[in-house]
């Protein structure tokens, strides 16, 4: 299950996790040993006696990792800017089975951002297949990352099956690496 650049690791103190592909909240323990398999947009997913668990970017210490720096913002950013950064940060949410972010893999059909004082956002989002046990994870993951933009106030994210998710919505690049084209 985990490939020739797996990292070996050994958790230093219990962590939260989710066993993938259920969403099933679980804790590891301390001394837990296994390989790291993914580690894409500051989450981890970790090979552990024959099961695959996600673990967030908060816990990295865990693993002996870095989390990822926090977004900024130059002063005198433009709406245009904001915008970039939301889509940047779109980009460091990746499915914690395939190493595509969910804008490359076609998961993200809207992102709408209300400029004022504070800039809410609505993105409408779909999963690779709509029984997906990861499904609130990655809602969550998205969540939680646009909210960590500068001048972002609300963030809604709506899970929408409609049209359903296609291989074809995959950019190029995404193809690539996943061997699709």
């Amino acid at each position: 299950m985990f490939s020739s650049t797996s990292e070996p690791m050994q958790i230093s103190r219990d962590c939260d996790a989710i066993m993938i592909p259920s969403g099933d909240l679980v804790e590891l323990p301390a001394g837990t040993t296994g390989y790291i398999t993914q580690s894409l947009g500051g989450s981890f997913t970790v090979f552990v006696d024959g099961n695959l668990f996600r673990i967030a970017g908060q816990d990295a210490d865990a693993l002996g990792k870095e989390p990822l720096p926090q977004p900024v913002l130059e002063e005198g950013a433009t709406n245009e800017d904001v915008e970039r950064l939301i889509w940047s940060q779109l980009k460091t949410c990746y499915d914690p089975e395939i190493p595509v972010n969910v804008v490359d893999l076609g998961l993200i059909y809207e992102c709408d951002v209300v400029h004022g004082a504070k800039r809410d956002i609505s993105v409408t989002m779909t999963l690779t297949a709509p029984g997906c046990g990861m499904g609130d994870v990655l809602v969550e993951d998205v969540r939680s990352k646009l909210k960590l933009v500068p001048t972002v106030g609300d963030v809604d994210v709506e899970l929408t099956f409609d049209p359903p998710w296609s291989y074809n919505m995959m950019s190029d690049v995404a193809k690539l690496e996943t061997g699709m084209m």
